[in-house]
C-alpha cells in the first residue's frame, strides 16, 4: 500500500465552485487543487469572510486543499512583465496559506538549454525572489514539468539553493512534450518534489500533444508510484483531465484507476 492521496482539480469539473466541490466529494477525491489566478478565486476578488467561507465549504465535504494553481501564463522570462508576475505570484502564496496549503503551482517558462544564455539568469533571478518569499512563509513554488528534461530542470534548481522554489510532478507532460522518462525523472528530481499531477498521455515531442485518460497513455504508473514511495514522497496524485468530453467521468474513471494502484 502506497502513502498518498488522492487529489481532484476543482476546475476540471467545469462546473461553478460549489457544484465541483460536491462533485470532488462525490468521486471519492480526498483533496482538491484550484486555480488562483482569475475569476472568483484570484486573491484581489476575495475578501477575507470569502476566504473564510470557501475553506468552509471545503471541509464540510470532507476535504482538504492540496495546493492551488498559481500559473499566469506568461511565465518569468520577461525582465518588464516579471515584477508585477512575482507580486501577483506572492499574493496568491498568502492566499495559499490562509486556505491552509503551503504550495502553489506555475509555470516559470521553458528553462534554456545552455546556462549562459540570457533567459536563464532573468528566469534565476525572478526563481530566487520567488524561493526567499515562499522561504518566509514555508511555503513552496512548485514548478510543474514538462516544458524541459527533468536533468535540466534539477540542474536550474539546484542553483537557486533552496526548497521555495520546488517541483509539481507531472508525469504525463514530460511524457507528451519533451520524451522523458517519467519514472527515471523522479530520481532526478526527488529532493523537490512536493505536488503532483495525475494525468497520462501519449509519449510525442512535437504538438498537438494527446493527453487521454489515466491508465490510457504511454505514462508507467506500477513504476512511476514506486519511485515516488521510494523518495519518500507522501502527498498528493492531483487528477487533472484538461480535455476530453465527459470530465467528471473522466475523473471518477482516474479516482478509481488509482486506488486499484495504491492500495
Amino acid at each position: 500500500m502506497y502513502p498518498f492521496k488522492i487529489g481532484v482539480m476543482l476546475d476540471s469539473f467545469r462546473l461553478p465552485i460549489d457544484q465541483a466541490l460536491v462533485k470532488a466529494a462525490q468521486v471519492g477525491g480526498q483533496g482538491l487543487q484550484v486555480y488562483a489566478t482569475y475569476g472568483q478565486m484570484a486573491p484581489e476578488n476575495l475578501t477575507q469572510a470569502d476566504r473564510r467561507e470557501f475553506l468552509n465549504k471545503v471541509k464540510a465535504q470532507g476535504l482538504v486543499i492540496s495546493a492551488l494553481c498559481g500559473d499566469l501564463g506568461k511565465g518569468f522570462t520577461n525582465p518588464e512583465l516579471n515584477p508585477g508576475l512575482i507580486e501577483k505570484s506572492k499574493r496568491i502564496l498568502d492566499l495559499a496559506i490562509e486556505l491552509e496549503t503551503n504550495v502553489v503551482t506555475t509555470h516559470i517558462g521553458r528553462v534554456p538549454d545552455d546556462p549562459a544564455d540570457e533567459v536563464y539568469k532573468i528566469m534565476q533571478d525572478a526563481c530566487h525572489e520567488l524561493a526567499e518569499y515562499a522561504d518566509s512563509l514555508k511555503a513552496h513554488f512548485a514548478i510543474e514539468t514538462g516544458p524541459e528534461p527533468a536533468a535540466r530542470l534539477r540542474a536550474f534548481l539546484d542553483t537557486l539553493g533552496s526548497r521555495g522554489v520546488a517541483v509539481n510532478y507531472d508525469p504525463a507532460n514530460l511524457t507528451m512534450c519533451v520524451d522523458d522518462d517519467a519514472v527515471a525523472g523522479v530520481y532526478e528530481l526527488k529532493n523537490y518534489i512536493v505536488h503532483t499531477h495525475a494525468k497520462d498521455g501519449l509519449r510525442g515531442t512535437k504538438p498537438p500533444y494527446v493527453e487521454v485518460p489515466l491508465g490510457q497513455g504511454d505514462v508507467k504508473w506500477d513504476g512511476y508510484l514506486k519511485a515516488l514511495c521510494e523518495i519518500g514522497f507522501k502527498g498528493f496524485l492531483t487528477i487533472e483531465r484538461e480535455c476530453g468530453e465527459t470530465p467528471e467521468k473522466d475523473i471518477a474513471m482516474a479516482v478509481e484507476f488509482l486506488k486499484g494502484k495504491i492500495a
